[in-house]
């Protein structure tokens, strides 16, 4: 017995019925031409049709009944086997049996019978239906196997890192999600806001905050906004292995993006630049509150200015020594005093002199290189070598706020004037 053309279509169509809004109607596509000795024997094609009709009046219990019979039914021809394959994918799918279905797709999909291009379509088919079955753990190997059979695809990808999450497995849709960022990045590409903060979201999850952190940073880097910003310096002040000599240069990044706001704060970062010895700086970034009336107008302006005039005093008395304190650091191995030396002589308008003196300290094997490295790009910063900066940024490497550090600074000094 031969089914008729028509059934035979509407037989290759049924197969992807209510599968998922993801799956393009493919119709006869996946059904191939048919042979001249392709039929079906009476006893296989009568339950097939039954099996149809009951499918279309969505009796699926019926259907399946008759997919099983037809099943049953002895010496099977290979095409008998594959359009039994078809239906009973197209019963189970509908009727929302994913394990029976993937297994009607699995013998489809390993059919010479069935197109490249077809098979693909099953594999997505089968994918999706698992995941909008909310059978993550057969959604994820199954839409691994049609990435990897028919590559990149942004749907799919999707796709996994939400199976991965919907999972609580966070670690690996914190991979996935992080290789298609990397991917965009590398084909300079933006990626997209979603997917970078579905990203940071999965290292949250993960209590992993120098990712999350690396995260922010692309956010703020691609999407400029002042969330994104408290976001990912909160994160960095929150790291407990972030070094004490870092807590001024977050103190300053805080200041630069309009986070810092207590006067206390202000005040701790000037003493800081202080004991740091560079009272210069520490005079710079005060005067620039009192500008913006972060200092000076409370109940502690008389506490602010007894502290702007022992820095002014300490200013007078680094600027005394200064000459002294360059011969000094260039006998001294160590590299500490050639970089506050240098770093001085920069805010005292001897740039290139305090440069070159801060690059003979790099040479002496600081005890936080990175570290140094960081300070050497903010005096470059501050000497009003800017494209130097962005140079020395990009070189500086190391976890718990130095590289994270040197990257929001780059942010900063190339983000584009208003």
């Amino acid at each position: 017995m031969r089914f008729p053309r028509c059934s035979r279509a509407l037989l290759a169509a049924s197969s992807l019925l209510a599968v998922s809004s993801f799956v393009p109607v493919v119709g006869s596509l996946l059904v191939p031409a048919a042979q001249a000795e392709d039929q079906l024997s009476a006893r296989v094609g009568k339950p097939l049709q039954d099996a149809q009709s009951a499918l279309g009046a969505k009796n699926f219990a019926k259907a399946m009944a008759a997919v099983d019979a037809a099943d049953a039914v002895p010496g099977k021809t290979d095409y008998e086997k594959y359009t039994i394959a078809q239906m009973r994918a197209a019963v189970a799918a509908s009727s929302g049996d994913v394990a029976a279905a993937s297994k009607a797709y699995d013998v489809l999909i390993a059919s010479s019978r069935t197109p490249a291009a077809a098979k693909q379509q099953m594999l997505m088919a089968n994918a999706t239906m698992a995941y909008n079955a909310k059978d993550y753990t057969r959604a994820v190997p199954a839409i691994e196997r049609f990435l990897k059979i028919a590559g990149p695809n942004a749907q799919m990808q999707a796709l996994l890192v939400q199976a991965y999450y919907l999972q609580q497995d966070y670690k690996n849709a914190a991979r996935v999600q992080q290789d298609q960022i990397n991917a965009e990045i590398k084909a300079k590409h933006v990626p997209s806001e979603n997917q970078l903060q579905f990203l940071a979201t999965c290292y949250h999850q993960m209590k992993d905050a120098p990712n999350e952190t690396h995260a922010y940073v692309l956010l703020a880097k691609y999407y400029s906004k002042p969330d994104y910003w408290a976001m990912l310096i909160h994160n960095l002040a929150s790291d407990p292995q972030m070094p004490d000599a870092l807590q001024f240069n977050l103190e300053r990044l805080r200041m630069a993006t309009g986070v810092l706001k207590d006067p206390s704060d202000y005040m701790d970062m000037v003493e800081r630049a202080v004991q740091s010895g560079l009272p210069q700086l520490g005079l710079n970034l005060m005067d620039q509150a009192y500008a913006s009336g972060a200092l000076g107008k409370d109940a502690g302006a008389a506490r602010e200015a007894r502290l702007k005039a022992m820095v002014v005093k300490r200013v007078a008395e680094t600027k005394a020594s200064l000459a002294a304190d360059v011969d000094a650091a260039r006998k001294m191995p160590n590299a500490a005093p050639s970089l506050t030396a240098g770093y001085n002589l920069v805010l005292n308008g001897q740039v290139d002199a305090g440069l070159a003196l801060m690059r003979e300290g790099l040479a002496k094997n600081p005890a936080a290189p990175e570290g140094a490295k960081l300070e050497y790009g903010m005096a470059q910063m501050d000497g009003g070598r800017k494209d130097d900066a962005i140079k020395t940024f990009a070189e500086v490497h190391g976890d718990h706020g130095s590289q994270d550090l040197a990257q929001l600074w780059t942010l900063l000094v190339t983000k584009p004037s208003k």
